[in-house]
C-alpha cells in the first residue's frame, strides 16, 4: 500500500522509506548492525551523513557508528582512511576501481562477518555508499556482495541554461534554483540536496550558467557567489563550470577586441582565469557557445574554432581545467543544408585542438528532436576528444507536461555504429575513449531542473536526470534496468507497480515520436517556443527555422532528400552507414523522411502506402498515451495520492496535446497528399484553420 503521507517528490530517488518486506528487512537488519567509518574529510563526513539518513530510514532503527570492528558491520573507507580497509585483500579490485570507482564485498575480518565499501579516494567511498543504499532501496540481496564499479566516462555533467535573472532558457520547472541575489551568504538547503542527488548517480560536474552567456558571471561580485556554490558541491565530488562569453574582454574588460590571437586579449583571459582559480581552486573550466545563433566567437575575427578554444585551453591548462567547445553551429548566410554545417566547420580542425579541449556534440545533427540519427561528427574526429550533449529538458518533447522516458533515445544513439574503424565502432566507444584512445571523455545533459518542489515539473522528468547519471557512469546499462531502479527507489517495490510503470516508461518515447514526428519527420514544432505542432509555419526570419524547410511536403510526397540527389548530407557518414540510409528500400523507416523525399504512394513494409502509414503512426501515438492513462489509473492504490493525481492530470494534458498533434499534422499534410484519413479512425474534431489560428504568446521556456 502507498504511504499515507503525501509525497511532493522533493526527495527524488533518495526517499529511504522503510523496507516493507518483513523477511528482507530482517535480513538487512542482521547484515548491518553498525557502521565503522573513520575519517573526517568532507566527503567521508557526507558519506557518513548519507548512511545515517539512509540506513535509519530503510531499517527503521538507529544504526550506531563505532570505533572498533564488530560482527555484522558495514566497514567503509579507503586504505588511507581505514586500517581495516587497508588490511583487506582488495588491491586487485581497487586497481580496477580507479580514482572514482568503488568495491563492495561481503567478507570476513578477524572472524567477523562484514560488508566492506572500499575505494581509493574519499569520493569513491561516497559513490560506493550511494550504490549500497541503492541496492537496499531496490530490495536486492546483500548477503554475498562482490561489486567492482568504475565510471566509463571521466566528465559527467549537468549543463544548466540558467540566466542570472533566474529565468531558464527552455526551462519548464520553475525558475532557476540558483538565487544569485542571496548568494554567497545564504546557502539554500536545496543546493546541498541537489549535490546529493547528483553524487548519487555519479554526476561530477555542473555548468551553472546558460550557454547564451552573460559576462557578468566573470566579475568579482559573481565569482564570490559561484565560489559559495563550489564549496557546497566539493564534498560531493562535483566541480563547478561556467559558460564563457567570448566577448567578455570587451564587455567587462574594456578592451577594443576579443580576437583570440591578440596578445592583450589572451593576457586578459589568463588573468581572469587565474582570478577564478583564486576563488575556486578546483574550478572545472568553461563551456563555450561561439559563432552560433548570434553568439560572438573567433569567426568574428576570421579565426577558427580551434583558435578560440585553444586560447582558453592555454590559460586553463596550468590549473588542469578543460574547455568544452560546443559544435552546435550554423549560419544564416550559408545556403547549405543546416545539418551539414557542424561537420563542415569542425572536421577540418581534427587534431588542431589542445589536449584539454573537448568538442561537445549534440546527440543528433539538428537540435534535440524526438528522433534523430547520430551526429556524423561521432566517428569523424579520431584525433579530438568528443563529449555528447543530450537535452533532459523537453524543449521538443512536450515540455514538462508529457511523460517521455529518454533512456531509449540515449541508448539508440550510444548503440549506433559509426563504422569509423569497421563494424562495432559505436558512438559509446567514441565517448568512452576506447575507440580512439582518448583520455578526455564525457557526457553532458541540458538540465530539466528548476525550483518546482519536485525539481523537474513532471514527476517522471526526474527519471531522465537519473538516466543521464547512470548512463554516463555505465553506458552498458539497459533502459529497462535504469527504469526498474528508478521506479523502485521513487515509487516502491510492489511488483504490479514496478512492472506497470516500467512498461509505461519504456513505451513512452516511441509513443511521443509517433504522435509528433513519425517516420523521420523533424522540427515541425511551433515557432520560437516550440510548443505544439506548426508544420505550416513559413514566416521565420531565416529559412532553417521554418518547419516547411524540414518536411518539404508537396503534391508528390514528403521528406528531406539528403542523398547524393539532394543535399548530399549523407556523404558525411562512413560508407557503410551511407549505403544503408541512401537506399529508400534499406533506410530504416524511422529515419525515412529524414533522408528521403518519398512519394505519398510509396509502399511501406507494412503494405500500407506512405500516407496510410503516416496516419497509422499518428493514431498509434495517441492510442499509446490512452493506454498509459489506463495503466496509471490501475495504480491508484499503489501510489501516494499526491503524485498519483499529479501524473493523472498530466497524462490527461498529454492525451489532449497528442490528439492536437495528430489532427493538425494530418489535416495539414492531407492538403498535399489529397488522400483521405481512413474511415476506421476517429475524425479530427476541429478544422485545419482552427489549429493554424491557435496562438501561445506566453508559452514557457523562452527565458533569456
Amino acid at each position: 500500500m502507498p504511504s499515507a503521507k503525501a509525497d511532493d517528490g522533493y526527495r527524488l530517488w533518495l526517499r529511504y522509506e522503510l523496507v516493507n518486506n518483513s523477511t528482507l528487512l530482517s535480513n538487512y537488519r542482521n547484515a548491518v548492525t553498525s557502521v565503522y567509518l573513520p575519517g573526517t574529510s568532507p566527503s567521508l563526513l557526507a558519506a557518513k551523513d548519507e548512511l545515517q539518513m539512509g540506513l535509519e530510514g530503510l531499517l527503521g532503527k538507529k544504526v550506531s557508528f563505532q570505533n572498533t570492528l564488530a560482527n555484522a558491520q558495514l566497514v567503509v573507507g579507503t586504505p588511507a582512511s581505514s586500517s581495516q580497509i587497508a588490511a583487506l585483500p582488495l588491491s586487485n579490485q581497487l586497481s580496477k576501481a580507479g580514482d572514482e570507482g568503488f568495491v563492495i564485498v561481503s567478507t570476513t575480518r578477524s572472524q567477523k562477518k562484514i560488508i566492506a565499501i572500499a575505494a581509493n579516494t574519499d569520493i569513491g567511498v561516497l559513490y560506493g555508499v550511494f550504490h549500497f543504499l541503492r541496492l537496499m532501496q531496490t530490495q536486492q540481496n546483500i548477503q554475498h556482495l562482490a561489486v567492482t564499479s568504475a565510471p566509463k566516462t571521466k566528465y559527467r555533467l549537468i549543463d544548466h541554461w540558467d540566466n542570472l535573472n533566474r529565468t531558464v532558457e527552455r526551462g519548464y520547472a520553475g525558475f532557476s534554483i540558483w538565487n544569485w541575489h542571496t548568494l554567497p551568504r545564504y546557502i539554500d538547503q536545496r543546493y546541498i540536496d541537489y549535490a546529493r542527488a547528483n553524487a548519487s548517480i555519479g554526476i561530477n560536474g555542473v555548468v551553472v550558467t546558460n550557454v547564451n552567456a552573460n559576462a557578468l558571471i566573470l566579475t568579482k561580485e559573481y565569482l564570490e557567489k559561484v565560489a559559495a556554490l563550489a564549496n557546497v558541491f566539493r564534498p560531493y565530488g562535483i566541480k563547478i563550470y561556467l559558460t564563457g562569453r567570448f566577448s567578455a574582454p570587451i564587455e567587462i574588460g574594456k578592451l577594443k577586441t576579443a580576437d583570440p590571437l591578440n596578445a592583450e586579449v589572451r593576457q586578459w583571459w589568463k588573468n581572469k582565469i587565474d582570478e577564478i582559480y583564486t576563488n575556486i581552486p578546483d574550478f572545472g573550466g568553461f563551456l563555450i557557445k561561439a559563432n552560433s545563433e548570434g553568439q560572438p566567437g573567433p569567426q568574428d575575427y576570421k579565426r577558427t574554432h580551434a583558435d578560440g578554444a585553444n586560447m582558453f585551453a592555454e590559460a586553463l591548462a596550468p590549473h588542469k581545467g578543460i574547455v568544452m567547445w560546443r559544435a552546435f553551429v550554423y549560419s544564416n548566410e550559408s545556403p547549405e543544408d543546416r545539418l551539414k554545417q557542424a561537420y563542415a566547420e569542425f572536421k577540418p580542425l581534427d587534431g588542431k585542438f589542445n589536449n584539454n579541449v573537448a568538442i561537445q556534440v549534440k546527440n543528433g545533427p539538428l537540435d534535440f528532436q524526438p528522433r534523430e540519427p547520430f551526429s556524423p561528427l561521432f566517428g569523424a574526429m579520431p584525433k579530438t576528444p568528443l563529449f555528447i550533449e543530450y537535452q533532459l529538458t523537453q524543449e521538443y518533447l512536450g515540455f514538462s507536461t508529457h511523460l517521455v522516458f529518454m533512456a531509449p533515445l540515449f541508448k539508440e544513439v550510444l548503440n549506433a555504429d559509426t563504422y569509423e574503424k569497421g563494424k562495432g565502432s559505436t558512438v559509446a566507444k567514441v565517448l568512452d575513449g576506447s575507440l580512439d584512445g582518448q583520455a578526455l571523455t564525457g557526457m553532458a545533459g541540458v538540465a530539466n531542473i528548476g525550483n518546482d518542489i519536485n525539481w523537474t515539473g513532471h514527476p517522471f522528468g526526474q527519471a531522465n536526470w537519473y538516466t543521464l547519471g547512470r548512463l554516463a557512469w555505465d553506458h552498458q546499462l539497459s533502459s529497462a534496468q535504469i527504469a526498474n531502479e528508478w521506479v523502485r527507489q521513487t515509487f516502491g517495490n510492489s511488483k504490479p507497480l514496478v512492472d506497470t510503470v516500467e512498461k509505461m516508461m519504456l513505451s513512452s518515447r516511441e509513443a511521443m515520436v509517433n504522435y509528433m514526428t513519425p517516420l523521420g519527420l523533424h522540427h515541425i514544432m511551433g515557432y520560437g517556443h516550440h510548443y505544439g505542432p506548426a508544420p505550416w509555419f513559413d514566416k521565420a526570419s531565416r529559412a532553417d527555422w521554418n518547419p516547411v524547410y524540414f518536411h518539404k511536403a508537396d503534391s508528390i510526397g514528403i521528406g528531406f532528400d539528403r542523398t547524393a540527389n539532394g543535399t548530399n548530407y549523407l556523404s558525411q557518414y562512413a560508407p557503410e552507414v551511407r549505403k544503408q540510409f541512401e537506399d529508400i528500400n534499406t533506410c530504416p523507416e524511422e529515419y525515412l523522411l529524414w533522408f528521403h523525399h518519398v512519394s505519398w504512394k510509396h509502399t511501406m513494409k507494412s503494405g500500407r502506402n506512405l500516407w496510410e502509414e503516416l496516419c497509422y503512426r499518428y493514431y498509434a501515438g495517441v492510442d499509446s498515451v490512452r493506454v498509459m492513462q489506463k495503466e496509471w489509473n490501475s495504480l491508484e492504490k499503489l501510489v501516494d495520492k499526491q503524485r498519483f493525481n499529479q501524473v493523472k492530470m498530466l497524462l490527461a494534458v498529454q492525451e489532449k496535446e497528442a490528439v492536437w498533434w495528430r489532427n493538425s499534422c494530418l489535416l495539414y499534410f492531407q492538403t498535399f497528399s489529397k488522400m483521405p484519413i481512413p474511415p476506421s479512425y476517429e475524425k479530427p474534431d476541429q478544422t485545419l484553420e482552427y489549429y493554424k489560428n491557435l496562438n501561445f504568446p506566453f508559452a514557457p521556456g523562452n527565458g533569456r
